[in-house]
């Protein structure tokens, strides 16, 4: 029953897949697909096919499709701008599971009965999403908590779906262009990563503990703590804080209140967050933060949490640097030099285009409709234009920074994010040019230096003599991993073969034109016959291997070397 299952699961996973293809998703950048949805001519076909539809499918999927659909999201490589605005609308509000279903969660993740836990237990959630619930309860000393609970059987309907998708990606990326050039199957890989970490509330109890030591130099910022003794995989019990959603504050409440310490210091702690603790909150959207009744802005849901290395870090910062001051061509040289460069790479052409689309953004400081955030996502929807894949760190950050601005905007509309940002990107930088001048480090450089010199004359010495032994050698990394020896091999099999198969057929077709004594088949020698069988067999067998084993080359990749 189990096979049967996950059999029809993947049908309809593969039926949505197929339905939607057609419309112009996943469609190469750069290619003539027209997207369905613009030129439907009936209502019924609108219904049927476009963003909306698009959206309306994935929410019907569950839980792990909407949370695939908050990670399209931030992929304007791979889903067109319609559908990316359908996708930024998705809803997440499930019907709740009954509450004996939750308790008998909550016992069984503790351990303990639910009595003992808590003096009280509310059966109505506080809220419901398509991976969780959230309930409040009342410790036995009286304090007020938030219980989050994962609706049963989501983590084994993830797993399932997630396989599907890893198949499907596998295909994609052999016999489409575009699954060669963005790799689905490394996309449905970190998010697999992603989304098992989301369900494993254990680690969002870490990010909330980290979030809350990180930013606690931002008083206007609060993270509620998790009650360790009270978190388990399925679990996660923390303080409850009670608030305002940003978006739902009226204009009284902003007459007497300035919500723009708040806005500002969201976006600063959370710039510190990536480009000094290097993490990514990846999904900080107005329904995850809430005004409080002191004033304070609380953040919610930590669970998708993606880290980035050093390196990247450096490179995302030069880019928001430049991007900030104008400098077209050194946001398209960090872009490139943190990238991966295919075959088919415009460099001129990317220059060209990244240069304009900067000092269009440059020209239009403060407008939301070419905001820091949507700078980065187009960034790389150009990058794969012209044959550059981004990482999936710098689109993580655009999608970021562009809930952040709308958060931001909805507690100050008047807040002029670009001075912000700029400000403290100046800041981050300073703080890291007196880093890199501290004692400690030019020790360590220091340090480094004296190792060179005394390694120096021994290297050396060491090539010369292989220099005067005549034993010096060079080993092209590029042609001993490459496949030319194979393919060459391939080549001569080939040949040999059909050389042989029409030797068969030359000598079958004299054997059987001359006066040949002995047994016959189908009223031909039957040595001539057999031959002729022989070489059909072979010429057939050299056609299927040419179908079946030959495939497209890979799209050949080069990382730029200051990657």
């Amino acid at each position: 029953m189990a096979g049967n299952s996950s059999m029809a699961r993947s049908a309809q996973i593969l039926r949505f897949v197929l339905k939607h293809r057609a419309s112009g998703v996943f469609a190469d950048p750069g290619s003539d697909t027209v997207v369905v949805a613009e030129v439907v001519e009936s209502p019924q076909e609108a219904d049927d096919l476009g963003p909306v539809a698009f959206v309306r499918d994935l929410e019907a999927l569950g839980p792990t499709f909407i949370k695939l659909g908050q990670s399209l999201s931030t992929r304007t490589d791979m889903v067109p701008p319609a559908y990316l605005a359908a996708l930024e609308r998705m809803q997440d509000d499930v019907l709740p599971v009954p509450a004996a279903e939750i308790r008998e969660i909550v016992e069984a993740e503790l351990g303990v009965r639910l009595g003992k836990l808590f003096k009280e237990f509310e059966d109505v959630p506080l809220g419901s999403a398509s991976l969780a619930q959230v309930h409040r309860a009342v410790l036995n000393d009286g304090r007020e908590v938030a219980v989050k609970v994962q609706r049963p059987g989501v983590d084994n309907e993830a797993m399932i779906d997630l396989d599907t998708l890893a198949g499907l990606a596998r295909r994609a990326d052999s016999a489409t262009g575009i699954g060669r050039r963005v790799r689905f199957s490394e996309w449905v890989q970190e998010f697999r990563k992603s989304l098992m970490a989301e369900l494993d509330y254990r680690l969002e109890a870490d990010n909330l503990e980290r979030f809350g030591e990180r930013l606690a130099d931002y008083p206007e910022l609060q993270v509620p703590a998790p009650l360790r003794d009270l978190c388990a995989r399925r679990v996660l019990t923390m303080e409850l804080v009670r608030g305002t959603k940003v978006t739902s504050l009226g204009g009284l409440r902003r007459t007497e209140n300035d919500y723009e310490l708040l806005a500002s210091a969201l976006m600063r702690g959370y710039l510190d967050q990536v480009f000094v603790h290097g993490e990514i909150h990846a999904d900080p959207h107005p329904g995850n933060m809430l005004v409080t009744e002191e004033g304070r802005l609380a953040i919610f849901d930590l669970g998708m949490v993606a880290h980035v290395p050093p390196r990247q870090r450096e490179h995302l910062l030069k880019l928001l640097l430049a991007s900030v001051d104008g400098r077209g061509e050194e946001v398209a040289g960090e872009t490139i030099a943190m990238s991966i460069q295919l075959e088919d790479f415009d460099e001129v052409r990317y220059v060209r285009e990244v240069s304009h689309l900067v000092a269009r953004y440059a020209a239009h400081a403060g407008s939301q409709a070419l905001s820091e955030g949507r700078l980065m996502l187009e960034l790389a929807r150009l990058g794969l234009t012209c044959g550059l894949r981004s990482p999936p760190e710098m689109q993580m950050l655009g999608k970021t920074l562009l809930n952040l601005e709308g958060v931001s905007r909805a507690l100050e509309p008047g807040l002029d994010v670009k001075r912000v940002v700029d400000g403290h990107l100046q800041s981050l930088m300073r703080q890291r040019m007196r880093q890199a001048f501290s004692p400690s480090r030019l020790a360590g450089d220091a340090m480094e230096l004296q190792a060179l010199l005394q390694e120096a004359p021994r290297k050396l010495s060491t090539i010369l003599s292989l220099v005067s032994e005549n034993k010096l050698r060079v080993n092209i990394g590029g042609l001993q991993e490459s496949r030319l020896t194979e393919n060459l091999q391939k080549i001569a099999n080939r040949v040999a073969a059909g050389v042989i198969v029409a030797a068969l057929i030359m000598a079958s077709a004299m054997l059987m034109r001359g006066d040949v004594v002995g047994p016959k088949l189908f009223g031909y020698p039957a040595v001539a016959m057999v031959m002729f069988l022989l070489a059909s067999a072979l010429g057939f067998g050299i056609v299927l291997s040419v179908l079946v084993s030959d495939r497209r080359p890979k799209v050949r990749e080069e990382r730029s070397p200051r990657a």
